[in-house]
């Protein structure tokens, strides 16, 4: 019996770590199921103890891909009380995560088409969707606005999906570096531009703001 089989943790955590490789190296379609095993020295019947094929180990390392760049984020986003800056700072984080091998492979290239994009949505917006409402509500949520729970929330989902469109756009260009650079430019400006209007006590952008006054 391989060594690993009689640890389960330890083999559940192995078989992870060779899809993870395999899945980013060579993606979903050209990963066997037999060079996951073969990776982690266990049994087919050792896999399927702990996931139901391949579609499930590749979930694991989805969600492990995504959970390591959310806490980037997060970490990135820790210690500013400038939203604004909070803002730049998840921004940039979030452009480095997608950059990465594992995530561009993983979560961008191969998610949507295995997971289905229904469900490829709902794991994306468990993940990086509550950081970037925390800082749009830090941001736009006190001062002369006032702006109503609605509306920061349809902030939240067009800065997200701005975020999300991006980070594919940065993920599959031939030259990643310089296209995080360009989305950081570009959404870098619309954050200094609805910095300055509320700075400047420009009217708020909340349709029944005069209603509510």
């Amino acid at each position: 019996m391989a060594r690993r089989q009689r640890w389960p943790d330890s083999t559940k955590r192995a078989l992870v770590d060779v899809a993870e490789r395999l899945f980013t190296e060579h993606g979903y379609s050209a990963t066997s199921l037999d060079a996951i095993v073969a990776g982690a020295d266990v049994t087919k019947g050792a896999l399927y103890h702990h996931f139901s094929g391949k579609q499930a180990i590749f979930e694991a390392a989805f969600e492990r891909v995504e959970s390591r760049a959310t806490a980037g984020i997060a970490r990135a986003t820790e210690g500013h009380r400038d939203p604004w800056l909070k803002a730049q700072a998840g921004l940039r984080a979030f452009l480095g995560a997608v950059q990465e091998p594992g995530y561009r492979q993983i979560v961008i290239s191969d998610g949507p088409s295995v997971l289905g994009h229904e469900r490829y949505r709902e794991r994306e917006e468990r993940s990086t969707y509550a950081i970037v409402d925390e800082i749009v509500r830090s941001a736009l949520g006190g001062g002369d606005w006032d702006l109503d729970d609605a509306m920061l929330d349809t902030f939240t989902r067009i800065f997200f999906g701005a975020m999300s469109a991006a980070g594919g756009a940065v993920a599959v260009s031939e030259d990643p570096a310089a296209a995080a650079l360009r989305v950081e430019a570009a959404i870098g400006f619309v954050l200094a531009g609805l910095q300055r209007l509320l700075e400047e006590g420009v009217g708020s952008p909340d349709p029944g703001a005069t209603s509510r006054t």
